[in-house]
């Protein structure tokens, strides 16, 4: 599935701790739809591949009840 123009990667920093923080960041990314990420545990960062727009996504991180702040866009390597 093809979405939208490639390398539209967003970065998040979510304050999270541990594998139950990382999950629930997975639960409420899944349950949004329509993304691709990678979350760097270890760095506290998610990084979204995604069509929706910045705001759905750090509303969406944000009902993990993690601290949550938005990185910026980062370039497809």
């Amino acid at each position: 599935l093809f979405l939208g123009s490639p390398g539209q990667k967003h970065e998040f920093f979510v304050d999270m701790t541990c594998e139950g923080c990382s999950n629930a960041v997975t639960r409420v990314l899944h349950r949004l739809g329509g993304v691709q990420f990678d979350i760097d545990l270890p760095n506290k960062k998610v990084c979204i591949d995604s069509e929706h727009n910045v705001d759905t996504l750090l509303e969406t991180l944000k009902k993990t009840g993690k601290n949550t702040s938005y990185l910026g866009e980062k370039s497809a390597q």
